[in-house]
């Protein structure tokens, strides 16, 4: 799904620095930043906003596709008590910080213009990737909702042994994420609103992240005795709520200001 996002998300991205008027050879680095942002980000973020006391304890783990486990078979006949596991863990809030930060340095070595502007242009391209993200984790049985407490619903083998039906969360985000990209990308071209600078990012952001705030009510907790952790809100939400503040001050600033 990473891989679908990414590619469409180059295509776009030629797309629109077409119509920008932008040297198309600035695409290539420009997703080389994303794609470490994004990987990076969001494993820090689910090591630090999510997973830390464990973590703290096996930090090799952190940077390692591997994982401690006593009895074992050594991993390609060399390493006794570790099983390869892949990267189990990525959290969206900690991408959506390292893409910012890998757009600042990439706007202001290659393109010379102001961060919100390549932001503006990443938030329809993410919004698509978010919702592959969201599919990935359907077909992997992760993230998944609460029991509906009725017949109607999807059975997830790894939620537990009683086979209730349960909400279907990722496809919820997923539905609500491509509905926020085809409304980005109607702005973009039908509308001026692109040359108001943060505009399109600001919208990204409370349209993404109010999304997740309200599908977390559906949701299992990700972290145990974080189900209600500040004012009966879970991390997620916790989280979102910053983000959503940031893109309603972009909507409604001042054109005039800049970043």
């Amino acid at each position: 799904m990473f891989i679908i996002a990414f590619s469409l998300g180059y295509y776009i991205v030629q797309k629109i620095y077409v119509n920008d008027n932008k040297p198309i050879e600035l695409v290539e680095p420009l997703f080389i930043y994303v794609v470490f942002g994004t990987l990076l980000g969001a494993r820090l973020g689910e090591v630090f906003f999510y997973s830390w006391d464990y973590y703290k304890n096996n930090l090799l783990e952190i940077i390692l596709p591997i994982k401690r486990a006593a009895g074992e078979s050594a991993i390609f006949g060399l390493i006794e008590g570790w099983k390869f596991t892949g990267y189990t863990g990525f959290a969206s809030h900690g991408a959506a910080i390292a893409i910012i930060i890998t757009m600042y340095w990439y706007s202001k070595k290659h393109l010379q213009k102001p961060l919100l502007f390549i932001l503006d242009r990443m938030a329809i391209v993410s919004a698509l990737g978010a919702a592959f993200v969201r599919l990935g984790n359907f077909f992997n049985s992760e993230i998944y909702g609460k029991p509906t407490g009725s017949n109607l619903g999807v059975i997830f083998k790894n939620s537990d042994a009683e086979m209730l039906p349960r909400h279907p969360t990722q496809l919820y985000e997923a539905l609500c994420y491509l509905f926020l990209f085809f409304i980005l990308w109607k702005f973009y071209w039908k509308t001026d609103k692109k040359e108001k600078t943060g505009f399109l990012f600001g919208l990204f952001m409370i349209g993404l992240w109010s999304a997740r705030f309200f599908i977390e009510f559906f949701k299992e907790a990700q972290v145990d005795g974080r189900e209600d952790w500040i004012f009966s809100l879970n991390t997620g939400q916790v989280l979102s709520i910053p983000l959503i503040l940031i893109g309603l001050w972009l909507v409604l600033r001042s054109p005039k200001t800049t970043l």
